[in-house]
């Protein structure tokens, strides 16, 4: 059975930086994609960025993905997400997300999610 679990949330001020993690089990990284997304308060969830079963990056999130960094742990089966400089704009639920192979920026094209783990910016 296929799982993923987020961890790394929580409550930062202005400027701070935090690492998300995702914990997979039932499948390799080197056969699925993992994807992350944010979804802010009464907004649609987004991509931010993922890392393929080839260990290639993509990021999404337009004029601020230079905040975030993803990279991968295959020995220790995590994923992680380094957000850096946060802002308030950045609260939300974040997710990570399974794929078969290559990324893809859309929510609909993955077929298995975490819980999601929750960080507010607030000072």
């Amino acid at each position: 059975q296929l799982q993923l679990v987020e961890s790394g949330g929580g409550l930062v001020q202005p400027g701070g930086s935090l690492r998300l993690s995702c914990l997979v089990s039932g499948f390799t990284l080197d056969t699925y994609a993992i994807g992350w997304f944010r979804q802010a308060p009464g907004k649609e969830r987004e991509g931010v960025g993922c890392i393929s079963s080839r260990g290639e990056v993509n990021y999404y999130s337009g004029n601020i993905k230079d905040r975030f960094t993803v990279n991968r742990d295959s020995a220790k089966n995590t994923v992680y997400l380094q957000v850096s400089n946060l802002e308030s704009e950045f609260t939300g639920v974040y997710y990570c997300a399974a794929r078969l192979g290559s990324c893809s920026r859309s929510r609909l094209n993955y077929n298995f999610w975490g819980q999601g783990t929750q960080v507010s910016v607030s000072s």
